[in-house]
């Protein structure tokens, strides 16, 4: 038999597997889907994004009514937030993803395929946020979250509804129906999304991880004597801390987070070696690398200040139905959308 901490270390390291793979196979991402639904690509990503999320909202709300999993543990899920320091920060994220032209899990994806742009991504973002968490940037983050934080009447969309005299049960049941059925009921609107097998298998499968991450540290690793925390996929902290252990590993542990990211680089790169699809490829021209870097560095401070990026929130914080992490998705798909959109619309380099 495992001890809880191997059994939490070797779940994040068997769901960064499976997440490598798929994100390589299927191309998950939210800035590719984002694209896409604005008619410069394929479609079927948002799909695929709002399918994992469905699944995931489903199945973790699941285990939180059966007393599976405790919510109450994770950090989406405190009393108190500061709105517009999560707003912000998420916003700063999103943009940062369209000058970086993908999302942290996105990098390491396409880092195991051999893309060296992304190692350069996860290098500055991971060291931005570590500087935001606890380095050079954490003191004015900090004073600015203690500024402007507050406590609401509720922290969850179903405590929010119970507010109104429905029962804590029941309204959990109506908000987890009513929110994955509509995404189910966008997702399967789409014609060509309905005939695609492989997006919908990635989408049932990025939103399975998300629940099999809630129950590998909330269930089967959980241990009073030696608590870990309870967390699913998420990539900003995880990068953060990865690095910081490469650098530093000498009286410092593993975590799920570390072999999570771990995880997702080599599916990525057993999957690319298997299929034919590993080639390694760098920056254009140092316009190319200096947007790069300068997204990254926003991906780093804004997913330290919004608790989360793209998959960290986008899917894992919505699958709790946290106000804060709708909060903080709102402000990824806001600078997400003036990254693309707009007057500050990031140009074309070959423009």
């Amino acid at each position: 038999m495992l001890e809880s901490g191997n059994i939490v270390l070797a779940g994040g390291l068997l769901i960064g597997l499976v997440y490598g793979a798929v994100g390589l196979l299927s191309g998950f991402c939210l800035l590719s889907g984002l694209r896409g639904w604005g008619g410069d690509g394929d479609g079927r990503l948002i799909r695929t994004y709002a399918l994992a999320l469905g699944v995931a909202i489903a199945g973790t709300q699941l285990l939180a009514a059966r007393g599976i999993v405790d919510l109450g543990k994770t950090i989406y899920l405190q009393p108190s937030f500061a709105a517009p320091m999560i707003f912000l920060g998420g916003a700063l994220f999103g943009y940062g993803m369209v000058l970086a032209n993908g999302c942290g899990s996105r990098a390491l994806v396409l880092l195991g395929r051999g893309n060296l742009r992304s190692l350069v991504v996860l290098i500055v973002l991971g060291i931005v946020a570590q500087m935001t968490l606890k380095g050079l940037i954490a003191p004015p983050r900090i004073a600015l979250t203690q500024a402007t934080q507050a406590t609401p009447p509720a922290a969850l969309l179903p405590a929010l509804l119970s507010a109104s005299g429905i029962g804590e049960a029941f309204a959990r049941t109506i908000a987890a129906v009513a929110v994955s059925g509509a995404l189910l009921a966008f997702a399967f609107a789409h014609a060509p999304f309905r005939q695609s097998a492989g997006q919908i298998a990635a989408g049932l499968a990025v939103g399975l991880l998300v629940v099999g991450g809630w129950s590998a540290t909330g269930y089967f690793g959980a241990d009073e004597f030696n608590p870990v925390p309870v967390t699913s996929l998420t990539f900003v902290a995880p990068v953060a801390d990865s690095v910081q252990y490469v650098m530093f590993s000498t009286g410092l542990s593993p975590s799920f987070g570390i072999t999570l990211v771990v995880g997702v680089f080599a599916g990525s790169l057993v999957t690319a070696l298997a299929t034919g699809r590993f080639e390694f490829e760098g920056y254009k021209s140092p316009q190319h690398m200096l947007r790069s870097i300068g997204g990254a560095a926003l991906m780093g401070a804004g997913g330290a200040m919004a608790y989360g990026c793209s998959v960290g929130q986008g899917l894992t914080g919505l699958s709790t139905l946290s106000l804060a992490s709708f909060i903080a998705v709102a402000g990824i798909l806001i600078g997400s959308a003036a990254g693309l959109r707009g007057a500050l619309r990031v140009q074309s380099l070959a423009a």
